[in-house]
């Protein structure tokens, strides 16, 4: 079997703790076949890649290189953060365009083409992820490469007429089309991305399905909707349970039910909505309180960025404000805290929560969403509160399904949720779990790889690749 190739912005290294759907399902796809993970490390030097880390676990080569803080500071913060995920997230009114900070994503963009370079084989299959590294594929080709390269954005795609305010978006988006195989996670992003090249960038739809586009590369788009070890969280919620942190918890709880909600802190994932959704539960249902407790986890990320930091000051202000209306001696109506937690520990607060609130404005998939379900006792499982603009909710649609921005039907969803029955719950909780059973991760590496492996390898590298410039000398590995 060819070997895998993995490269995305990070590199989650053996041994390191690693929660995020990408980690997992990239240490799943690697398992069997051994392969090659290519990556930034993390760390800042004075010279981009000008050393290139390496250790060997399991099979799998892990391979880094540093970064130099003009060089993160344009490709990841600026750029990367800046622009496209804002775009992406629907919220063109946060996207700050500078024209060197593209000029730095493209930077780095080839000098990660550059250092794998050395490190292909001819028979590599390689999978590149996410908005951090759109033209890799497009550089890759430039410098000769031929292997098969899939492609899968781990974001939401919005429509067309959105992408095409991105300035340059032609030169960024139009390098899609140098994959073989672009995933994304829903039909919805899929559909987005197709108008995009069938009504902007001059492509055609071809009798096979593939795009064509104007210069007459061929690949196909296709969602792959992401998924978690459901198996492995549900033993870990299981094993977790009986453990003193969660014990602990359920006896200070006593006989109060446990509203969760765990986000990375992201003005995406709609915390100021759902606090005033709660804070209105509170409000309009006075027989619930010292019945109910929220507990909200929120690591703070991209402290750099003036939007991420307010807010955090607007969430301080909303908790401190439902806590001074409502709270007693004996009783905190919500708990915010800004810390990660061991994923065991996670899956643990999962089971013992009756409602799990993922209400994300803009969301990929939300994994939170489907570790909640997979964590659930079977016999008195909890509810799902779940965006509608979460990828999850394509799947998981026995979810009390909610707009977020809605906040009389949030407030409705969590008094429905924390009055239902065991048996609906159970009706419920059901059939979203034997779906995360038979589509879990591992589904999800095969059949993407599986459906690259299937694509024509024709007319997709370019006929006239330049001579490829050699490495400069002070290029080493440790």
């Amino acid at each position: 079997m060819p070997r895998l190739v993995i490269v995305s912005n990070r590199v989650a290294l053996p041994r390191q703790t690693s929660t995020g759907g990408l980690g997992s399902a990239m240490h799943a796809a690697t398992r069997e076949q051994g392969g090659l993970w290519f990556g930034w490390s993390g760390k800042l030097a004075e010279h981009s890649g000008a050393v290139l880390h390496r250790q060997q676990h399991e099979q799998v080569d892990y391979v880094t290189m540093d970064l130099s803080r003009t060089d993160h500071d344009q490709y990841y913060a600026g750029f990367a953060n800046r622009a496209l995920w804002p775009l992406f997230h629907y919220r063109a009114g946060l996207v700050e365009y500078r024209r060197a900070n593209m000029e730095g994503y493209l930077r780095v963009n080839e000098l990660f083409a550059d250092r794998l370079l050395p490190l292909l084989q001819p028979d590599d299959t390689i999978w590149v992820h996410d908005y951090h590294l759109i033209p890799l594929g497009a550089l890759l080709r430039q410098r000769g490469v031929a292997n098969r390269i899939g492609f899968f954005l781990h974001t939401p795609l919005p429509a067309a007429g959105l992408l095409i305010a991105l300035p340059r978006h032609q030169e960024l988006l139009g390098s899609l089309a140098s994959y073989h195989l672009v995933g994304l996670h829903t039909e919805r992003d899929q559909r987005a991305l197709d108008d995009y090249f069938l009504h902007e960038a001059g492509a055609r739809r071809l009798a096979d399905g593939r795009l064509q586009d104007a210069a007459g590369a061929c690949f196909r788009t296709r969602a792959f909707p992401i998924s978690i070890d459901t198996g492995k969280v549900a033993r870990q919620a299981e094993r977790a349970s009986r453990g003193l942190k969660i014990r602990q918890l359920r006896d200070s709880l006593g006989t109060r039910a446990l509203v969760i909600g765990v986000d990375r802190l992201d003005y995406s994932k709609g915390l100021p909505e759902r606090f005033k959704a709660y804070g209105r539960l509170l409000d309009r249902q006075a027989g619930l309180r010292k019945q109910v407790s929220f507990l909200q986890i929120a690591p703070h990320s991209r402290d750099t960025v003036p939007e991420y930091r307010q807010l955090r000051h607007q969430l301080e202000r909303s908790a401190g404000h439902i806590n001074g209306r409502y709270a007693e001696p004996d009783w905190t109506p919500i708990s915010y805290v800004n810390r990660s937690f061991p994923h065991q520990l996670l899956t643990g607060y999962y089971r013992v929560a009756r409602v799990g609130l993922v209400t994300p404005l803009r969301d990929g998939m939300n994994l939170v969403a489907k570790e909640y379900i997979a964590s659930q006792d079977a016999l008195d499982p909890g509810v799902l509160v779940l965006s509608r603009f979460a990828g999850a909710a394509q799947e998981l649609d026995s979810a009390l399904l909610v707009n977020p921005s809605d906040t009389e039907e949030v407030t409705e969803a969590l008094e429905t949720a924390l009055s239902m029955p065991l048996q609906e719950r159970q009706r419920r909780w059901r059939p979203m779990y034997e779906h995360l059973c038979r589509y879990d991760v591992n589904y999800w590496c095969k059949d993407f790889l599986d459906t690259l492996r299937q694509q024509p390898t024709g007319a997709i590298a370019p006929a006239t690749v330049p001579p490829h410039q050699p490495l400069p000398a002070k290029l080493r590995t440790d």
